[in-house]
Protein backbone atom coordinates (compact mmCIF):
# COMPACT_ATOMS: atom_id res chain seq x y z
CA UNK A 1 0.00 0.00 0.00
CA UNK A 2 3.02 2.45 1.11
CA UNK A 3 4.49 1.89 -2.47
CA UNK A 4 1.58 2.57 -4.63
CA UNK A 5 0.69 5.89 -2.11
CA UNK A 6 4.42 7.13 -3.02
CA UNK A 7 3.90 6.30 -6.59
CA UNK A 8 0.55 8.39 -6.92
CA UNK A 9 1.81 11.01 -4.98
CA UNK A 10 4.92 11.31 -6.98
CA UNK A 11 2.88 11.37 -10.26
CA UNK A 12 0.18 12.99 -8.96
CA UNK A 13 2.22 15.93 -7.92
CA UNK A 14 4.17 16.14 -11.31
CA UNK A 15 0.03 16.28 -12.95
CA UNK A 16 -0.55 18.96 -10.09
CA UNK A 17 2.68 20.57 -11.35
CA UNK A 18 1.80 21.00 -14.48
CA UNK A 19 -1.90 22.09 -14.14
CA UNK A 20 -0.43 24.52 -11.29
CA UNK A 21 2.08 26.41 -14.08
CA UNK A 22 -0.51 26.13 -16.90
CA UNK A 23 -3.37 27.71 -14.85
CA UNK A 24 -1.01 30.47 -13.18
CA UNK A 25 0.14 31.26 -16.97
CA UNK A 26 -3.26 31.61 -18.54
CA UNK A 27 -3.92 33.90 -15.32
CA UNK A 28 -0.47 36.08 -15.84
CA UNK A 29 -1.40 37.26 -19.33
CA UNK A 30 -5.17 37.79 -18.70
CA UNK A 31 -6.65 34.70 -20.89
CA UNK A 32 -9.14 33.69 -18.20
CA UNK A 33 -11.60 33.50 -20.80
CA UNK A 34 -9.68 29.87 -21.46
CA UNK A 35 -9.39 28.47 -18.55
CA UNK A 36 -12.70 26.42 -18.92
CA UNK A 37 -10.96 25.13 -21.66
CA UNK A 38 -8.08 23.62 -19.66
CA UNK A 39 -9.91 21.90 -17.11
CA UNK A 40 -12.05 20.32 -19.61
CA UNK A 41 -8.36 18.94 -21.16
CA UNK A 42 -7.42 18.09 -17.35
CA UNK A 43 -11.03 16.13 -16.95
CA UNK A 44 -10.26 14.37 -19.95
CA UNK A 45 -7.08 13.17 -18.93
CA UNK A 46 -7.94 12.55 -15.54
CA UNK A 47 -10.99 9.78 -17.21
CA UNK A 48 -8.56 8.30 -19.63
CA UNK A 49 -6.20 6.22 -16.97
CA UNK A 50 -9.63 5.30 -15.09
CA UNK A 51 -10.85 3.20 -18.16
CA UNK A 52 -7.45 2.24 -18.66
CA UNK A 53 -7.05 0.56 -15.51
CA UNK A 54 -10.64 -0.58 -15.45
CA UNK A 55 -9.80 -2.43 -18.79
CA UNK A 56 -6.71 -4.06 -17.46
CA UNK A 57 -8.23 -5.14 -13.88
CA UNK A 58 -11.56 -6.58 -16.10
CA UNK A 59 -10.69 -7.28 -19.82
CA UNK A 60 -8.57 -10.10 -19.43
CA UNK A 61 -11.28 -12.42 -17.66
CA UNK A 62 -11.98 -14.54 -20.59
CA UNK A 63 -8.43 -15.06 -22.06
CA UNK A 64 -7.11 -18.24 -21.18
CA UNK A 65 -4.40 -18.98 -18.87
CA UNK A 66 -1.38 -18.67 -21.23
CA UNK A 67 -3.14 -15.16 -22.45
CA UNK A 68 -3.74 -13.77 -18.91
CA UNK A 69 0.20 -14.34 -18.20
CA UNK A 70 1.45 -13.16 -21.50
CA UNK A 71 -0.70 -9.94 -21.15
CA UNK A 72 0.32 -9.39 -17.91
CA UNK A 73 3.79 -10.16 -18.03
CA UNK A 74 3.93 -7.64 -21.04
CA UNK A 75 2.23 -4.97 -19.73
CA UNK A 76 4.95 -5.23 -16.35
CA UNK A 77 7.61 -4.72 -18.60
CA UNK A 78 5.82 -2.04 -20.60
CA UNK A 79 5.25 -0.21 -17.55
CA UNK A 80 8.47 -0.68 -15.88
CA UNK A 81 9.96 0.75 -19.48
CA UNK A 82 7.53 3.76 -18.58
CA UNK A 83 8.51 4.40 -14.75
CA UNK A 84 12.12 4.30 -15.65
CA UNK A 85 11.36 6.70 -18.40
CA UNK A 86 9.42 9.07 -16.20
CA UNK A 87 12.25 8.69 -13.63
CA UNK A 88 15.11 10.34 -15.77
CA UNK A 89 12.88 12.46 -17.80
CA UNK A 90 11.85 14.20 -14.34
CA UNK A 91 15.35 14.55 -13.51
CA UNK A 92 16.16 15.76 -16.93
CA UNK A 93 13.60 18.53 -17.58
CA UNK A 94 12.41 19.61 -14.02
CA UNK A 95 14.10 22.93 -14.30
CA UNK A 96 12.90 23.62 -18.04
CA UNK A 97 9.41 22.30 -17.62
CA UNK A 98 8.49 25.71 -16.61
CA UNK A 99 9.53 27.63 -19.86
CA UNK A 100 8.49 24.52 -22.39
CA UNK A 101 5.01 24.62 -21.20
CA UNK A 102 4.29 27.94 -21.43
CA UNK A 103 6.44 28.39 -24.50
CA UNK A 104 3.28 25.32 -25.67
CA UNK A 105 0.65 27.00 -24.17
CA UNK A 106 1.60 30.30 -26.25
CA UNK A 107 1.34 28.27 -29.72
CA UNK A 108 -2.12 27.25 -28.99
CA UNK A 109 -3.46 30.18 -27.43
CA UNK A 110 -4.67 31.51 -30.38
CA UNK A 111 -8.14 32.82 -31.26
CA UNK A 112 -10.31 30.76 -28.97
CA UNK A 113 -7.44 28.56 -27.65
CA UNK A 114 -9.22 25.46 -27.57
CA UNK A 115 -5.41 24.07 -28.57
CA UNK A 116 -5.37 24.33 -24.79
CA UNK A 117 -7.86 21.35 -24.54
CA UNK A 118 -5.37 19.40 -26.34
CA UNK A 119 -2.17 20.72 -24.48
CA UNK A 120 -3.73 20.03 -20.95
CA UNK A 121 -5.19 16.68 -22.38
CA UNK A 122 -1.61 15.56 -23.58
CA UNK A 123 0.53 17.04 -20.61
CA UNK A 124 -1.67 15.39 -17.75
CA UNK A 125 -2.66 12.39 -19.27
CA UNK A 126 0.84 11.39 -19.84
CA UNK A 127 1.54 10.78 -16.33
CA UNK A 128 -2.06 9.17 -16.19
CA UNK A 129 -1.35 6.69 -18.35
CA UNK A 130 2.23 5.79 -16.87
CA UNK A 131 0.62 5.94 -13.06
CA UNK A 132 -2.61 3.47 -14.44
CA UNK A 133 -0.21 1.14 -15.94
CA UNK A 134 2.10 0.93 -12.90
CA UNK A 135 -0.01 0.48 -10.55
CA UNK A 136 -1.72 -1.67 -12.25
CA UNK A 137 1.26 -3.55 -12.53
CA UNK A 138 2.28 -3.23 -8.25
CA UNK A 139 -1.38 -4.71 -7.89
CA UNK A 140 -1.28 -7.87 -10.07
CA UNK A 141 2.51 -8.18 -8.59
CA UNK A 142 0.78 -8.87 -5.33
CA UNK A 143 -1.94 -10.70 -6.05
CA UNK A 144 -4.87 -8.34 -6.44
CA UNK A 145 -6.48 -6.65 -3.40
CA UNK A 146 -7.93 -3.11 -2.67
CA UNK A 147 -5.31 -2.00 -0.38
CA UNK A 148 -3.06 -0.97 -2.79
CA UNK A 149 -5.65 0.97 -5.06
CA UNK A 150 -6.78 2.06 -1.91
CA UNK A 151 -3.34 3.89 -1.37
CA UNK A 152 -2.77 4.95 -5.17
CA UNK A 153 -6.00 7.23 -4.85
CA UNK A 154 -4.89 8.65 -1.34
CA UNK A 155 -1.34 9.48 -3.06
CA UNK A 156 -3.03 11.17 -5.19
CA UNK A 157 -5.40 12.84 -2.99
CA UNK A 158 -2.43 13.89 -1.25
CA UNK A 159 -0.68 15.36 -4.18
CA UNK A 160 -4.08 17.47 -5.18
CA UNK A 161 -4.06 19.09 -1.59
CA UNK A 162 -0.66 20.00 -2.12
CA UNK A 163 -0.87 21.04 -5.62
CA UNK A 164 -3.49 23.48 -4.71
CA UNK A 165 -1.51 24.71 -1.39
CA UNK A 166 1.55 25.18 -3.54
CA UNK A 167 -0.26 27.13 -6.20
CA UNK A 168 -1.78 29.34 -2.99
CA UNK A 169 2.12 29.71 -1.76
CA UNK A 170 0.46 28.43 1.69
CA UNK A 171 3.15 25.68 1.62
CA UNK A 172 6.89 25.21 0.31
CA UNK A 173 8.08 21.77 -0.53
CA UNK A 174 11.84 20.82 -1.80
CA UNK A 175 11.15 19.66 -5.04
CA UNK A 176 14.26 18.66 -6.44
CA UNK A 177 14.78 15.63 -3.19
CA UNK A 178 11.21 14.98 -3.30
CA UNK A 179 11.60 13.52 -6.77
CA UNK A 180 15.24 12.76 -6.04
CA UNK A 181 14.67 10.52 -3.33
CA UNK A 182 11.04 8.82 -4.34
CA UNK A 183 12.90 8.57 -8.16
CA UNK A 184 15.16 6.06 -5.90
CA UNK A 185 12.68 4.22 -4.00
CA UNK A 186 10.67 3.61 -7.51
CA UNK A 187 13.79 2.39 -9.04
CA UNK A 188 13.43 -0.86 -5.84
CA UNK A 189 9.85 -1.09 -6.83
CA UNK A 190 10.48 -0.87 -10.35
CA UNK A 191 12.68 -4.24 -10.15
CA UNK A 192 10.45 -5.82 -8.37
CA UNK A 193 7.53 -5.67 -11.13
CA UNK A 194 10.24 -6.39 -13.49
CA UNK A 195 10.93 -9.41 -11.90
CA UNK A 196 7.77 -10.29 -11.62
CA UNK A 197 7.24 -10.03 -15.42
CA UNK A 198 9.58 -12.46 -16.32
CA UNK A 199 8.11 -14.73 -13.77
CA UNK A 200 4.37 -14.37 -15.81
CA UNK A 201 6.44 -14.89 -18.84
CA UNK A 202 8.01 -17.49 -17.65
CA UNK A 203 4.80 -19.62 -16.13
CA UNK A 204 3.44 -18.78 -20.16
CA UNK A 205 6.12 -20.76 -21.56
CA UNK A 206 7.46 -17.53 -23.29
CA UNK A 207 10.83 -17.92 -21.53
CA UNK A 208 12.12 -21.00 -20.32
CA UNK A 209 12.81 -21.58 -16.37
CA UNK A 210 9.94 -21.74 -14.72
CA UNK A 211 10.54 -24.59 -12.37
CA UNK A 212 14.18 -23.22 -11.35
CA UNK A 213 13.93 -21.21 -8.57
CA UNK A 214 17.11 -19.94 -6.65
CA UNK A 215 15.66 -20.04 -3.74
CA UNK A 216 13.15 -21.01 -1.76
CA UNK A 217 12.38 -18.91 2.03
CA UNK A 218 9.02 -18.95 2.16
CA UNK A 219 9.43 -21.23 5.47
CA UNK A 220 10.95 -18.04 7.26
CA UNK A 221 9.12 -15.21 5.12
CA UNK A 222 5.57 -16.73 4.44
CA UNK A 223 3.88 -14.46 1.92
CA UNK A 224 0.63 -14.98 4.40
CA UNK A 225 2.27 -13.32 7.14
CA UNK A 226 2.01 -9.59 8.09
CA UNK A 227 6.00 -9.33 7.38
CA UNK A 228 5.07 -11.43 4.10
CA UNK A 229 2.56 -9.16 2.69
CA UNK A 230 3.88 -6.19 3.59
CA UNK A 231 7.12 -7.03 1.81
CA UNK A 232 5.70 -7.63 -0.84
CA UNK A 233 3.15 -4.63 -0.86
CA UNK A 234 6.13 -2.37 -0.31
CA UNK A 235 9.11 -3.81 -2.43
CA UNK A 236 7.43 -6.90 -4.71
CA UNK A 237 9.21 -9.26 -2.30
CA UNK A 238 8.86 -12.75 -3.75
CA UNK A 239 9.96 -15.84 -0.97
CA UNK A 240 10.94 -18.56 -3.93
CA UNK A 241 12.27 -16.50 -7.12
CA UNK A 242 13.61 -18.32 -10.16
CA UNK A 243 17.28 -17.72 -10.95
CA UNK A 244 15.39 -15.40 -13.96
CA UNK A 245 14.07 -13.30 -11.85
CA UNK A 246 16.93 -13.07 -9.44
CA UNK A 247 18.92 -11.98 -12.17
CA UNK A 248 16.60 -9.74 -14.09
CA UNK A 249 15.67 -7.78 -10.19
CA UNK A 250 19.71 -7.47 -9.72
CA UNK A 251 20.79 -6.35 -13.22
CA UNK A 252 17.98 -3.67 -13.55
CA UNK A 253 18.38 -2.41 -9.80
CA UNK A 254 22.46 -2.12 -10.61
CA UNK A 255 22.07 -0.57 -14.22
CA UNK A 256 19.29 1.89 -13.27
CA UNK A 257 20.76 2.79 -10.24
CA UNK A 258 24.37 3.45 -11.61
CA UNK A 259 23.00 5.97 -14.37
CA UNK A 260 20.58 7.42 -11.60
CA UNK A 261 23.45 8.39 -9.35
CA UNK A 262 25.56 9.86 -12.29
CA UNK A 263 22.93 11.94 -13.75
CA UNK A 264 22.40 13.12 -10.51
CA UNK A 265 25.79 13.66 -9.53
CA UNK A 266 26.25 15.45 -13.30
CA UNK A 267 23.70 18.12 -12.63
CA UNK A 268 25.25 18.78 -9.01
CA UNK A 269 28.57 19.19 -10.58
CA UNK A 270 29.84 23.09 -10.26
CA UNK A 271 29.64 25.00 -13.31
CA UNK A 272 33.01 25.59 -14.93
CA UNK A 273 34.83 29.56 -14.33
CA UNK A 274 34.61 32.38 -17.29
CA UNK A 275 39.11 31.37 -17.97
CA UNK A 276 37.83 27.62 -18.24
CA UNK A 277 34.90 28.04 -20.41
CA UNK A 278 36.81 30.02 -22.42
CA UNK A 279 39.52 27.76 -23.30
CA UNK A 280 37.96 24.50 -23.09
CA UNK A 281 35.03 23.46 -25.77
CA UNK A 282 31.32 23.91 -24.11
CA UNK A 283 30.63 20.66 -22.18
CA UNK A 284 27.21 19.15 -22.15
CA UNK A 285 24.23 20.82 -20.53
CA UNK A 286 23.91 19.41 -16.99
CA UNK A 287 20.86 17.59 -16.38
CA UNK A 288 18.54 18.96 -13.82
CA UNK A 289 17.39 17.50 -11.03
Amino acid sequence: MFANYLIGLREGLEMALIVTILVAYVVKIGRRDVLSKLWIGVGIALVVPLGIGALLTWGPYGLSFEAQEILGGTLSLIAVGFVTWMIFWMGKTARSMKSTLQNRLDSVLVGAGWGVVILAMLSVGREGIETALFVWATVASIGGGWEPVIGAVLGLITAAVLGFLLYRGMVRINLGAFFTWTGAFLIVVAGGVFAYGIGDLQEAGVIPGSGIHAYDISTVIPSSSWYGTALAGILNFNPSPTWLQVFAWVGYVVVVAYFYVRQHRSAQRPAASPAESASAPAPHAPVAS
